[in-house]
């Protein structure tokens, strides 16, 4: 970065994979220091300034790490258990259990979840402004009605934290093992390869293999929002309980045939 400055929360972001927020909150509670003395927020830095975090250096000079997870069921996204529930780090390597979870996916959910120790990727990965368009298969307990398919899909559901709306597809299976897939995914081109399960760009044929192929109220949706739980809590607001949901993309990244609990490596 040379000599020029730059804000002290943009560096602890990048650096710590963390969030402009959380380097603000570990500013405010004096857990970051400049130059021997507490950060305050707002404050700048360069090339020459020396950052501590719990008394230790952050380095100016650091390697990102980006990778996509599938997720399986039964496993929470946090650094740490949850009663019965494992963390997905324990399916990781030792290299990966410093990574944040770009958002995530609750316990009795599945799917893909990106992981990275760079703040600035996961800053535009989540937040409201950039509207990242995620995707996923979700199956029903009973037969969405048609009308409340459409109040979802075009006037919302009102939530306690505001009104909740989003894309619904049906997904009609003519085979077992083949699904189609509709959406709004980011403009580029599809990448293909043999040998990296997670690629980019938009979707022009069928999938190889639905995660809900045989389920008789599977339906894909399609969101831009990322509340705690949204796709459950609107479907039960409308007395729906939602049996299954599965990740299948998140802005330009896509599932395709990684398999549950296996990683690659992406490009940012």
């Amino acid at each position: 970065m040379d000599n020029q400055s730059l804000r002290l929360n943009k560096f602890l972001a990048e650096r710590l994979g963390v969030s402009r927020r959380e380097a603000d909150e570990l500013i405010s509670v004096g857990k970051i220091t400049v130059n021997g003395e507490k950060a305050v927020l707002g404050v700048r830095i360069d090339k020459k300034s020396k950052v501590c975090y719990n008394n230790k250096i952050v380095p100016f000079d650091t390697e990102f790490s980006y990778f996509a997870f599938n997720k399986p069921v039964g496993y929470v996204c946090s650094r740490r258990a949850q009663g019965q529930a494992p963390t997905i780090y324990t399916l990781l390597p030792e290299k990966f259990q410093k990574l944040k979870t770009v958002g995530r996916l609750d316990k009795d959910s599945s799917g893909l979840i990106l992981l990275t120790n760079d703040g600035d990727f996961a800053f535009q990965m989540t937040h409201p402004k950039f509207r990242k368009t995620k995707t996923y298969q979700v199956e029903l307990d009973k037969p969405l009605e048609p009308l409340h398919r459409q109040m979802i899909s075009d006037f919302g559901v009102m939530l306690d934290d505001g009104p909740s709306r989003f894309k619904i597809i049906k997904d009609v299976f003519p085979e077992a093992n083949k699904t189609s897939f509709e959406g709004d995914p980011e403009p580029g081109k599809a990448r293909s390869s043999a040998t990296t399960p997670v690629s980019t760009g938009v979707v022009d044929a069928p999938r190889k293999r639905s995660f809900l192929a045989k389920a008789k109220n599977a339906y894909t949706v399609i969101l831009t929002e990322g509340r705690n739980r949204q796709i459950r809590r609107t479907f039960a607001a409308l007395g729906y309980k939602v049996t299954k949901l599965h990740r299948i993309s998140f802005g330009k990244y896509e599932l395709n045939d990684l398999k549950p609990g296996k990683y690659v490596i992406i490009e940012p």
